[in-house]
C-alpha cells in the first residue's frame, strides 16, 4: 500500500498554528510530547517530530515528573503587566460608549490617537495609538465611520433608491 501524503508544502505550518491556537490543543500537544518520550523516543527526536525544541519537550518531560499531569497545563504566560488597572479599564469601557465629545475631546469618533490623548488627560499616563486599538478590540468596541453626505442630495429620492426602504 502506497503512503499517504498532504501535497501542499503551507499545511505544515497551519497545522502547528492551529495547535497554538487554544489552551486545549496546546496542553494536547504536550501530552503527545511527553508520551512519545515515555514509550522510548528522545526529546531530540520528540521534538523534531513535533515541529518544537529540544528544550521544550525536555521542560515539559521535567515539569511532569515533577507536578505530573497538572505540569502540562498552560500556566502563567510571560509578559509585561497592564498599564491600567481594573477600575481605570472599566472607566475606558464607559467613556468609549459615549462620544468623544461628551468626554472633552473636541472630534466626533473615536479612535485610536484619541483614546491615546484621553488617557494622556484623564490618568496622566502615555499610551501608543496602536496600543489603543487593541484596547478597543480588547473592550468589544467596534470603530463607527460616519457614512459621507452629499451637499445638494434630494433625501426623497435617497429614501426611494434605498434596497431596504419601503416604497
Amino acid at each position: 500500500m502506497r503512503p499517504l501524503r498532504i501535497s501542499d508544502s503551507t499545511s505544515v505550518l497551519s497545522l502547528q498554528q492551529e495547535i497554538q491556537r487554544s489552551e486545549e490543543s496546546r496542553y494536547d500537544h504536550r501530552l503527545h510530547g511527553v508520551l512519545l518520550v515515555a514509550q522510548g523516543m528522545t526529546c531530540p527526536e520528540v521534538a523534531r517530530l513535533l515541529g518544537d525544541s529540544r528544550r521544550s519537550v525536555e521542560y515539559w518531560v521535567h515539569r511532569y515528573e515533577e507536578r505530573g499531569l497538572g505540569g502540562l497545563t498552560e500556566g502563567e504566560r510571560p509578559g509585561r503587566p497592564g498599564r491600567l488597572n481594573e477600575k481605570q479599564m472599566q472607566e475606558i469601557n464607559r467613556i468609549l460608549r459615549a462620544k468623544p465629545s461628551d468626554a472633552g475631546m473636541r472630534v466626533n469618533l473615536w479612535d485610536g490617537k484619541t483614546l491615546s490623548a484621553w488617557i494622556d488627560k484623564a490618568y496622566g499616563m502615555q499610551m501608543g495609538v496602536r496600543q489603543c486599538q487593541r484596547l478597543f478590540r480588547q473592550l468589544e468596541f467596534r470603530l463607527r465611520k460616519p457614512r459621507p453626505l452629499l451637499a445638494k442630495a434630494d433625501p426623497a429620492r435617497q429614501k426611494k433608491h434605498k434596497k431596504n426602504s419601503a416604497n
